[in-house]
């Protein structure tokens, strides 16, 4: 052991002294040891009786050891439910085995009280190989005991604020969405809003509503985002409803969208959102409308034709709406015929993973899925959708919403 200056300066009879007490601490018997061991040791026969039993666990259980030695088994100190377990699983393991450790169970204490202990048990044999006893080991369990009935309190704490928030994540979610949609006479309607993750509110919207005088406004988007999205959500509904008051042309209603989040969002947090939004008017004596849609760089509208086809309808180089002061919108006018069904949908359905190499379902994909329904209705197709979607399963991982509108065929 090194020395330092101030041990060297010392007088020599001190530092014998000090050597002469650190030497009696290091002295011991091995059955001072093995009474007053930080742990319980138990030894037993091969029938479970005690033989041999130390001061610290006589302690812990209240005990005296003419109590235990010879007159108790080691079964005899377990709870009803130990017992079961020591003699259905603790004992045949220890049998085939030899040794089995940090098996946790409750021992009966004097008083009645119990105590939570980690048992270790080995097979002592001798030297012909055969059985003699049983040597047992028992570590007090109470602090972890305490610590796993904390951990579990808090994690039930969380599961139940999980839950909590997850329904207000729900309700939130469904006062952004319109309770009924418009009933547009001569047309279908029918929509979805397929959830991703209950624990976060999407972004994506949708409304079909009146206009008077025989006009309806229709609109889907989704907002970027999630969570804080909410807000932007709600106001971008509720601003293209007021905005088609004033004024029901498409490009008019998304240019006012664009300079309301533009002016909102425009700092170090910016907001922004994809948007179709659509004029109904109805057109002809044959029942079918005119529609004609504007695109803020949304994901254009399939068109299923009654004659069996069905085309994407061009909206190329619409802007992103909120992020420049003067977005880019492009329209296209065009007749919902009679048999027609017109989809609407945000791209949480293209983008989602397939089970093929993890690819995501497409553009492609979704054209040749409405090309197979035509032709077709609005519930029909949204049905279709929903099933796909749960055979897409957790490849969907971003917030889906569909709107289709569609004008019954003619009755022969």
């Amino acid at each position: 052991m090194s020395r330092t200056n101030g041990d060297q300066d010392r007088d020599p009879e001190e530092r014998v002294d000090d050597d002469q007490t650190f030497s009696a601490l290091l002295e011991y018997s091995a059955e001072d040891l093995y009474e007053h061991a930080p742990c319980g040791y138990l030894s037993t026969l091969l029938d479970g009786q005690i033989a041999k039993v130390n001061t610290t666990l006589l302690n812990w259980l209240g005990y005296e050891r003419g109590d235990l030695v010879s007159r108790r088994t080691f079964s005899d100190l377990l709870t009803v439910g130990g017992r079961l377990y020591h003699e259905t699983h603790f004992a045949p393991l220890l049998r085939m085995q030899g040794e089995i450790s940090g098996i946790a169970l409750e021992l009966k204490a004097a008083d009645g009280s119990r105590l939570p202990v980690l048992v270790t048990s080995r097979v002592k044999t001798g030297s012909n190989g055969q059985p003699l006893l049983i040597r047992t080991t028992v570590f007090d369990a109470r602090d972890r005991r305490a610590y796993e009935e904390e951990l579990l309190r808090a994690r039930q704490e969380s599961e139940r604020e999980r839950e909590r928030l997850r329904r207000l994540a729900t309700t939130l979610q469904q006062t952004l969405l319109p309770p009924v949609l418009a009933n547009v006479p001569g047309l279908d309607v029918a929509a979805h809003y397929h959830i991703a993750s209950v624990d976060e509110v999407g972004g994506d919207f949708y409304d079909l509503f009146s206009l008077g005088a025989g006009t309806w406004g229709l609109f889907l988007g989704d907002v970027r985002g999630k969570g804080a999205a909410a807000a932007v959500t709600s106001l971008a509904r509720y601003t293209l409803r007021a905005a088609a008051v004033y004024d029901p042309d498409p490009a008019v209603v998304l240019g006012n969208l664009n300079t309301v989040l533009n002016h909102e969002y425009n700092g170090t947090d910016p907001r922004f959102c994809t948007v179709l939004f659509g004029l109904l008017i109805p057109e002809g004596d044959d029942g079918g409308f005119r529609i004609t849609l504007a695109s803020g760089g949304h994901p254009p509208a399939l068109l299923i034709r009654a004659d069996g086809t069905a085309d994407y309808l061009p909206t190329p180089g619409g802007q992103l709406i909120g992020v420049l002061p003067d977005a880019r919108i492009t329209t296209i006018t065009f007749r919902l015929h009679p048999g027609d069904t017109l989809l609407l949908h945000t791209d949480g359905l293209t983008e989602a993973h397939t089970a093929v190499r993890g690819d995501r379902y497409g553009d492609d994909a979704l054209l040749d899925f409405g090309r197979a329904l035509a032709p077709t209705t609005a519930r029909h197709t949204i049905t279709a959708i929903r099933e796909l979607l749960d055979t897409l399963g957790t490849g969907v991982d971003d917030d889906t919403a569909v709107l289709a509108v569609s004008v019954p065929p003619l009755q022969p």
